[in-house]
């Protein structure tokens, strides 16, 4: 892909992982008696970490994935109705780890949302050598994650027992995985069925994944870029936002901003993107009965982001 590691011959920075947030509850806003997606801040977040291992056969050998699940924290004297909270899958960027993404993550998961990362076996920011091309094998790696978190959200005495809708599921990644869960949405070669809502953060197709693209309907898709990112050009975030001709989908530009700064820690224009995919998870996952306008509404920062939709471009 041009402009991506792996085709330049370069390799994004090695980032080293922030601490990760506790798996007891973080402090902030009391939680909110209703059960369903709201604002970012609405509920307190708490954390904990999986490892899930699937034997299937890829080179190499059995695939050992490291989850971080991100869940709102409900009150005990809340009413407990089961499999209330949306889930979203996340999968990082190449050399990135879950917690290159924690405040983004943190703030889906304040408002309503079960969010869970994974560290891809080869290409998490551990590995010494990482292989790229592992990238095929990372849309399985993301479906066996739904469906192991979906079964553990049945289960009695697990952290996440009862607080996973099975019927409203989404993904989003950024660079590399956003190319992840493109495919995820729109490849024949790796569609996951029922997902409600897919976001991609600077990615693109990636060309080594067999058979084709979006021929088939899609979910609504939100894709972000920054026209100064030069790990992803634009030019690949366009054509996967103008491959799609039937489907719902949207393309918030970033004025001027870069490959890792809209999606890791706090700095503009981090606030955009997080108040952008919220408002898009709220209406297109959880179902809530708002308006599309509120996600353009959020976009709508003159000289910083402008938000198209359709095929139309910025």
């Amino acid at each position: 892909m041009a402009g991506r590691a792996g085709s330049s011959g370069k390799l994004p920075p090695a980032k080293v992982p922030r601490p990760g947030i506790s798996a007891s509850p973080a402090a902030g806003n009391p939680a909110p008696d209703t059960r369903s997606a709201g604002q970012a801040g609405d509920y307190r977040v708490a954390e904990t970490r999986y490892t899930f291992t699937e034997h299937r056969r890829v080179a190499g050998g059995s695939r050992i994935v490291h989850v971080s699940v991100r869940f709102p924290v409900v009150p005990a004297a809340s009413p407990t109705a089961a499999g209330m909270f949306p889930l979203v899958a996340f999968a990082p960027g190449y050399r990135q780890c879950a917690t290159s993404y924690s405040a983004l993550l943190r703030q889906w998961t304040s408002a309503g949302y079960v969010v869970a990362a994974v560290d891809f076996p080869r290409t998490n920011c551990h590995v010494v050598e990482p292989d790229e091309s592992d990238l095929e094998n990372q849309p399985a790696d993301m479906a066996f994650v739904i469906r192991r978190l979906i079964s553990l959200a049945a289960r009695p005495r697990d952290s996440l027992t009862g607080l996973i809708s099975a019927s409203r599921v989404a993904v989003a990644g950024h660079s590399d995985g956003g190319d992840t869960v493109a495919a995820l949405a729109a490849a024949t070669c790796c569609r996951y069925p029922g997902l409600r809502a897919v976001i991609v953060l600077a990615g693109a197709e990636w060309a080594p994944l067999p058979g084709s693209w979006f021929s088939a309907p899609t979910p609504p898709m939100l894709f972000v870029q920054g026209t100064a990112d030069t790990w992803n050009p634009p030019a690949a975030s366009r054509q996967l936002y103008t491959a799609d001709t039937t489907g719902t989908r949207y393309y918030l530009q970033l004025l001027g901003a870069d490959h890792f700064s809209p999606y890791e820690g706090v700095r503009a224009p981090e606030p955009i993107v997080e108040r952008v995919t919220i408002d898009f998870l709220d209406y297109y996952l959880a179902g809530r009965q708002s308006k599309p306008g509120i996600i353009r509404r959020a976009a709508r920062v003159p000289g910083v982001s402008k938000l198209v939709s359709g095929g139309r471009m910025p």
